[in-house]
């Protein structure tokens, strides 16, 4: 019986080894295989590159990369812009700043709502895009208004993790502002967004301006949440939030923006007051998280000796990636309103935006822009200028 047994177990055991030793085999043998293919595939390769570079003396062939993106991330912002009427003098800061970058860039008086400049004016002017993030600052001013929050009020985000205003605003972070507009609701978010001008032209008489869009209802996908985080169906224009932005830089005064396009014009220019909003006591409430952007937060590219406040905002609409930063310096005696967008791949971001602005503010304040009276450059003061004569 114990020699049976025995029997059984060496017969057990060579038999799993006369496997194993099979499928060791059975492996080396596919991976011999698979060397020998490897080496074939390389050898035809090389063969079919010397080939290649034969041919190539003659005729170059340009290998077709695929992109996600349908719009281009770099291309001449300036072509087919009009530049009559405009400071000259922010109109070059602006331009060197967005350099290569398929976008525009959106600068404003905010005491006036005068439009100083406005690279890539068809961009500008035509349809909206995603606000993105951006729309965080008009939630907040709304949340504020109805008493939801202050300042220093935690929301809770998820878990036991809880957040104030600043730092969501610094951060831009999502839970914090999808959670408000659960709490406030579609109405109270439309009524706000309207009164503060969204889906309306901002600006008076200019020609080719097209209005943005705020939907009618909450977006079927992800709801209010992701109505007051990304502005999931809202269709925002440079223009629109320049003069949300001049608004929070001024006090509360939402001016019509124009655009005097002569130096007659600019003489008789007179500013409009579109209407005015009841936020002069909530500004305080939005400032910090501002200009914490700028200081430490997802606007840290436009960071200045100067202080500067603004809000970032990235996301894709279809196949173009959007890049905002909605921003005002907030000291010395000429303020301005600085917004940027870029449209194209993966560089088009928020932070790049902000770069963007920060270079405007940058080369401004190496000309002394900020630090007393400016005299605005234009074209008709230069034609009108009398040039002197060489010896």
């Amino acid at each position: 019986m114990r020699h049976a047994k025995r029997s059984s177990r060496l017969f057990i055991r060579f038999s799993v080894c006369a496997f194993l030793c099979a499928l060791i085999a059975t492996d080396l043998s596919a991976i011999e295989s698979t060397a020998t293919k490897k080496k074939k595939k390389h050898h035809t390769a090389a063969v079919q590159a010397v080939t290649v570079t034969k041919v190539s003396t003659t005729r170059r062939t340009r290998r077709h990369v695929y992109s996600p993106w349908s719009e281009p991330t770099y291309a001449d912002s300036t072509s087919g812009d009009n530049v009559d009427g405009e400071d000259l003098t922010i109109r070059r800061a602006a331009v060197e700043a967005l350099g290569p970058f398929n976008g525009s860039v959106v600068v404003v008086d905010p005491t006036t709502g005068r439009i100083l400049t406005m690279v890539n004016q068809k961009l500008a002017l035509g349809g909206g895009f995603t606000p993105c993030s951006t729309i965080k600052v008009s939630v907040a001013l709304a949340a504020l208004q109805e008493k939801l929050i202050d300042h220093t009020t935690k929301v809770r985000l998820y878990g036991r993790t809880k957040m104030a205003l600043t730092e969501a605003l610094a951060h831009s972070n999502n839970y914090y502002f999808a959670n408000l507009g659960v709490q406030l609701g579609y109405e109270r978010v439309n009524y706000y967004a309207r009164l503060f001008g969204y889906g309306e032209t901002a600006g008076l008489d200019i020609p080719g301006e097209k209005p943005g869009v705020f939907p009618p209802a909450p977006p079927k996908n992800g709801g209010m949440g992701i109505l007051t985080s990304f502005g999931e169906e809202i269709s925002q224009t440079p223009l629109e939030l320049a003069a949300l932005i001049s608004a929070v830089a001024n006090g509360g005064t939402l001016y019509y923006l124009q655009y005097p396009r002569s130096q007659e014009e600019i003489d008789r220019f007179t500013p409009r007051v579109k209407r005015e909003l009841e936020i002069k006591d909530l500004i305080p409430e939005i400032k910090p998280g501002m200009e914490g952007a700028v200081e430490f937060g997802t606007a840290r590219r436009a960071r200045q000796d100067e202080v500067i406040m603004g809000k970032t905002g990235t996301c894709s609409e279809g196949r173009t990636h959007l890049g905002w930063f909605g921003s005002f310096n907030d000291s010395g005696p000429n303020k301005l309103v600085v917004v940027v967008l870029l449209t194209g791949g993966r560089p088009s971001i928020g932070p790049m935006a902000a770069s963007v602005a920060g270079d405007v503010y940058r080369h401004l304040a190496q000309q002394n822009y900020f630090a007393g009276n400016h005299t605005a450059l234009t074209p008709a003061t230069l034609v009108a200028t009398p040039m002197c004569c060489a010896r």
